[in-house]
């Protein structure tokens, strides 16, 4: 399933148009989005966590030419499923 998938659940859920409810799904990600920029944690009961995550910097070697390549540090989005989300799945 992609966005447009969403959105046409949300439609069929909701009513109003798909405009309406391509808002509604733009603005859950937006929310998200801003709340990991902020280095906040957003949990969603029974779904599971979003949050960022900071990585050291660090060496890499390049595999093709085997030379030693520097990895600045950074901040990555990580995803906890819920153990509801888990059993649902098996």
């Amino acid at each position: 399933m992609n966005k447009a998938g969403l959105v046409d659940v949300v439609h069929a859920q909701l009513g109003g148009t798909k405009v309406q409810a391509e808002a509604v799904v733009d603005a859950v990600f937006d929310t998200i989005t801003k709340n990991l920029k902020k280095g906040e944690e957003v949990a969603i009961a029974g779904f599971g966590k979003f949050l960022a995550k900071k990585r050291a910097a660090r060496e890499a070697r390049n595999p093709k030419t085997g030379e030693t390549v520097k990895v600045p540090a950074t901040t990555v989005p990580k995803f906890s499923a819920a153990k509801a989300l888990k059993d649902a799945v098996k």
